[in-house]
């Protein structure tokens, strides 16, 4: 058996940045609007009153201190509140692909490989920029890559499913090094006039090679994958083309992401901690072994809790467990890369857990060591 490896990584996000201060001052601003336009329905109940939302609301909630976002001034724009996008089209690279092609660059160079090593592209991403054709095929396209390409979507765990994808291609001869590319343009998908939504999400890429037998000074070797799904309803986005067509047709807006936050902490938490502590078991690892946890950044709080059940202690030093969420936000299943690129500055023998999840309920845990 062959060693596989994470060659090398690479991430891309936007320059623009809004803080929390900025985020609040226009929800607030809406929130105010909406209440004095509909003072007499309030009056009389039947309309709910908007709540204000609070720079320590946020931060107490998720730990989230800024984001990076494709277009700050539409978001900030009170009578739109939502970035600027440009829609799919013929003849136009989709921004997905001019994101994952700045993540890519970076990966390949830090691996040290060209696109002609390069077999196949694996994009796995949260929220699909289109039906087809595959993002990935036009990644490849753009890249010179030949070989096969191709997308998938495992909610906040489809960066470390399609490592995992990419681990086994190479370990069936398939291929020998593969492209994985991860593209999170959440942003368009946030409703920015609700509470417990509008600070949550923030724009990022992540890619990474993935590759057999690699000499780059940068590469950790797969040790173990743990796959696990369990149905729920908890995280869930409804947007769909059967909307077009549907007899029960509903506005855009109520289709697009939506969870119930206290149900998803009190079920995935436990669930991650466990698959995370079986995983290390089965490997003979013990827990206090692993240097580092780069963890799904959903929340600061289940981030902490999480390795704190893992370590059997919640007295552990802030590096363990990464939180490029503070100044990132969520950025759904491209988080966990980024807390491995910007933090893994590993000895050699030095082991870590990449662990993302999410919507599905879906978990993906990969071993890994540095060589």
């Amino acid at each position: 058996m062959h060693n596989i490896h994470i060659a090398g990584t690479g991430l891309w996000y936007p320059e623009e940045k809004i803080t929390n201060e900025e985020l609040v001052n226009t929800y607030n601003t809406y929130v105010e609007k909406f209440n004095t336009e509909n003072k007499s329905k309030i009056n009389d109940g039947s309309v709910i009153p908007m709540e204000y939302s609070s720079v320590e609301f946020i931060e107490k909630a998720s730990g989230i201190k800024s984001r990076h976002v494709v277009d700050k001034e539409g978001i900030l724009d009170i009578n739109r509140m939502m970035p600027r996008v440009q829609n799919e089209l013929e003849g136009r690279m989709s921004a997905h692909v001019e994101a994952g092609i700045k993540a890519s660059l970076d990966a390949m160079k830090q691996a040290n490989v060209t696109p002609e090593q390069i077999d196949g592209v694996i994009v796995g991403t949260s929220h699909s920029a289109r039906n087809y054709p595959a993002i990935a095929i036009e990644i490849q396209n753009e890249l010179n890559i030949k070989g096969y390409a191709y997308d998938m979507l495992v909610g906040c765990s489809s960066t470390t499913f399609a490592i995992n994808n990419a681990f086994s291609d190479i370990a069936s001869g398939l291929a020998e090094t593969i492209l994985v590319v991860n593209p999170e343009i959440n942003t368009p998908g946030v409703d920015f006039t609700r509470r417990d939504n509008h600070f949550i999400f923030g724009d990022g890429c992540a890619a990474s090679v993935i590759q057999k037998n690699s000499k780059s000074q940068k590469a950790f070797k797969i040790l173990d994958r743990k796959l696990y799904t369990q149905f729920s309803n908890n995280i869930r986005s409804n947007f769909s083309y059967l909307n077009r067509a549907a007899v029960d047709r509903v506005n855009e807006d109520k289709l697009m992401f939506n969870q119930n936050g206290r149900g998803v902490f009190k079920d995935v938490c436990p669930l991650v901690a466990s698959l995370i502590k079986e995983q290390l078991n089965k490997n003979n690892i013990l827990p206090n072994q692993i240097s580092k946890f780069w963890l799904h950044q959903a929340n600061g709080k289940m981030i902490r809790l999480i390795t704190s059940k893992i370590l059997g202690t919640d007295d552990f030093p802030d590096d363990i467990s990464p939180m490029p969420i503070a100044q990132f936000g969520n950025l759904a299943s491209v988080g966990s890369l980024f807390a491995f690129n910007l933090n893994n500055d590993l000895n050699k023998g030095d082991k870590g857990v990449i662990c993302s999840f999410g919507a599905g309920y879906s978990v993906c845990s990969i071993i890994v060591e540095k060589i």
